[in-house]
């Protein structure tokens, strides 16, 4: 007879589950309409808007990954039924996320100007112009952003994704009647982009830190005087800080592949730039299970059970597999018409319906267990490898071979997409291996 497995129920997994794909959605298609509306505010304006978003993305990777720690963290105090040692991690979290968000806003806010030469070379005067200026605002949203990520992780800890779904459709709207008003009514420019942000994350991040302190639910903050709890701290930002560099040096590595197309012309920066925002929409169900994942088998950790997380890993992946078909299916279906919307040239629609095949057919295939399955490792405290793992993959498939196959055989943005899937087979391969090996039963402390 078949071991009963009661952690989660199929009803638990679908309440965790549907409202994370909604918020990934929703984030996805408001960033597409974001940027529809800024390209409205001159070249100057959305040049330096999406220089230092490329510069944001590393900074809110980092964020994500200090929150990823203190999901572990509080799902694995849970599991162990520590319910009162798990809401004072709650704070921990918070101000140790806190504190590091605001040395770092005060290093981008004094050091903006070099930040943007280092990064983006010699620039247009007013391109540079609008790059520092949309920096210094967005540094001003890193603390509430932080807070929104922490506080977020801890409500997906308890199972309760419906809350932030509710908090991000209303901050996603803030940012787009914001956007909406800055740029078309008050034509603010780049102001008219960045105050938006800063007061849809400052809406956020409030928000879900006042619903925290609601005493009945299973985790919130307690009513105590704050006390550092250096060995909470320590467990957070062991699980943290090498997920942080982790998905600092992807995003780095990303910047360093699209300088590498950039050397192609004009036609292969435009279809790689398309094909990047139409991926993201092919792996909305992928993302999303990230989340899910780390909740999971966060709980199952610290209920010591080792069956526990190869049963919830196995019916998470089996899950993830099936959104990722469906969504890249109908991605791949839609594709032809799709393109149509962009208004590209002949050959640039052409090059991107080749990157999409690309990346579509062979993520239904190798995404799910190149990115999702690495988050059940870390929930098991095994973070050194799967950082390892990922920063040596980053550097010699998705930058090494993509130089050799791009510029030596001539295969352009075609050659960086190649080494890509090989990036992802190496990473399965390898992640599989770690598996098998059992080891992450022993970084877990489980039976």
């Amino acid at each position: 007879m078949e071991k009963e497995h009661t952690l989660f129920s199929n009803q638990d997994l679908k309440r965790l589950i549907v409202p994370l794909i909604f918020e990934q959605a929703l984030a996805i298609t408001v960033g597409m309409a974001d940027t529809i509306m800024i390209s409205n505010a001159g070249e100057a304006a959305v040049s330096g808007v999406s220089l230092v978003d490329m510069f944001n993305n590393l900074i809110i990777s980092v964020f994500a990954a200090l929150a990823t720690g203190g999901a572990v963290v509080t799902s694995q105090l849970l599991g162990a039924k520590k319910k009162d040692e798990a809401c004072r991690s709650i704070m921990q979290l918070i101000v140790s996320s806190l504190f590091l968000t605001a040395l770092l806003t005060a290093f981008c806010i004094i050091a903006r100007h070099g930040i943007v030469s280092v990064f983006f070379g010699s620039i247009e005067k007013d391109v540079f112009d609008n790059a520092t200026l949309y920096l210094l605002i967005s540094a001003l949203s890193f603390p509430f952003l932080s807070v929104y990520n922490s506080c977020a992780a801890i409500f997906r800890s308890m199972n309760d994704s419906k809350t932030t779904l509710k908090v991000s459709m209303v901050m996603n709207l803030i940012n787009v009647v914001g956007n909406f008003i800055g740029v078309f009514i008050l034509k603010a420019g780049v102001v008219g982009v960045a105050v938006p942000s800063l007061i849809s994350r400052a809406f956020a991040g409030i928000t879900l830190y006042i619903l925290l302190q609601n005493r009945s639910l299973e985790l919130h903050i307690l009513k105590e005087k704050f006390k550092i709890n250096f060995k909470t701290i320590k467990r957070i930002f062991y699980i943290g800080i090498p997920s942080g560099i982790e998905n600092g040096i992807f995003q780095l590595g990303r910047v360093i592949v699209v300088s590498i197309i950039s050397g192609f012309g004009t036609v292969q920066i435009a279809a790689n730039g398309v094909a990047n925002s139409l991926d993201a929409m092919g792996i909305i169900g992928g993302q999303a299970m990230n989340l899910a994942m780390i909740t999971v088998i966060g709980r199952c950790v610290g209920a010591g059970k080792a069956d526990e997380v190869r049963y919830y890993t196995k019916k998470l992946m089996l899950i993830t597999y099936g959104l990722n078909t469906m969504f890249n299916g109908v991605l791949l279906i839609g594709l032809h018409w799709i393109l149509k919307l962009y208004g590209l040239s002949y050959e640039a629609t052409h090059l991107a319906f080749i990157l999409v095949a690309i990346h579509s057919s062979f993520a239904m295939l190798l995404w799910p267990m190149s990115f999702t399955f690495p988050n059940m490792l870390r929930a098991c405290n095994d973070v050194t490898y799967t950082m390892g793992i990922s920063i040596f993959s980053m550097f010699v498939f998705r930058i090494g071979l993509s130089l050799i196959i791009a510029k030596m055989f001539g295969l352009g943005a075609i050659g960086v997409w190649i080494a890509m899937v090989v990036d992802w087979v190496f990473r399965v391969s390898l992640f599989v291996a770690r598996y098998v090996s059992k080891k992450w039963i022993v970084m877990g402390h489980m039976e």
